[in-house]
């Protein structure tokens, strides 16, 4: 008896794997049922069904099915919307983009729909392949996927006495707190990331600004510091390990390319 349930749904590419002499393993987030992997047979080999749309940062249309949890996916086809030709073409709009795919890939167990987050990495994907890539973009970006996926950090006041950020105290980010700690109830403790009460503002409008004024914003030297180690050190304690593609990015920075 044949189970398979037909699906279609939005979709973005992740990540693809040549499988065999003309299959393709594909890793998509949509919007209807997160993240799911299915194999493409024959994808290398038929343009009428894919034609060379199963790439990462794609966005289209996914028709697949499934028999049931844990197995692969069927890719049957991929109608694409947007190949976001300036992130294939740019260097560092690739390297931004993969990092942004790789945070989606390990915030997200298989089969989770987060509807929210599937438009957040699109609206991101369309900024980044129509403007000028910038640390913002990477720092909004984090700071809403923590958001999305119920990691947000807790920036509007102390996690110990719970009074509101006030501009005449100083604060420190606690990692293994996910927030703010004063200066008064963070005095026996020094694991902590320093933090000026500019850059908690900052982060904080970077959660809820209208996504067509976010290229508005420049981050000054103190707060792109500041901000990237917050958010870069949370997000490796909460998923537990480096992130191979910021870790690339940071390489590629370092020597100018």
């Amino acid at each position: 008896m044949n189970t398979r349930t037909a699906h279609k749904s939005p979709a973005i590419v992740l990540y693809c794997l040549d499988y065999g002499e003309s299959d393709r393993i594909v890793t998509f987030y949509t919007s209807d049922l997160g993240k799911i992997k299915g194999i493409a047979k024959g994808a290398r080999r038929s343009k009428k069904r894919f034609s060379n749309a199963l790439e990462p940062f794609s966005h289209g249309n996914v028709l697949y099915y499934k028999k049931g949890r844990g197995t692969l996916a069927f890719i049957e086809g991929f109608d694409i919307i947007d190949h976001f030709e300036n992130i294939r073409e740019e260097l560092d709009k690739t390297l931004i983009s993969s990092y942004l795919i790789e945070l989606v890939d390990k915030f997200t167990p298989e089969g989770k729909k987060n509807t929210e987050l599937f438009h957040l990495l699109l609206n991101f994907l369309k900024l980044i392949n129509s403007e000028s890539s910038s640390e913002t973009l990477t720092r909004f970006f984090e700071i809403r996927l923590l958001k999305v996926t119920g990691y947000e950090p807790v920036l509007d006041r102390c996690m110990i006495c719970k009074n509101p950020v006030n501009e005449n105290i100083s604060y420190h980010f606690v990692i293994n707190d996910g927030g703010l700690r004063c200066n008064m109830c963070n005095r026996n403790n020094s694991s902590h990331l320093d933090v000026s009460v500019g850059t908690i503002k900052t982060l904080i409008l970077g959660k809820k600004i209208d996504m067509d004024k976010i290229t508005r914003i420049v981050l000054s030297d103190q707060t792109a510091k500041e901000s990237k180690n917050i958010l870069v050190s949370l997000i490796c304690h909460l998923i537990g390990k480096e992130i191979k593609s910021l870790h690339v990015l940071n390489e590629i920075k370092k020597i100018g390319i």
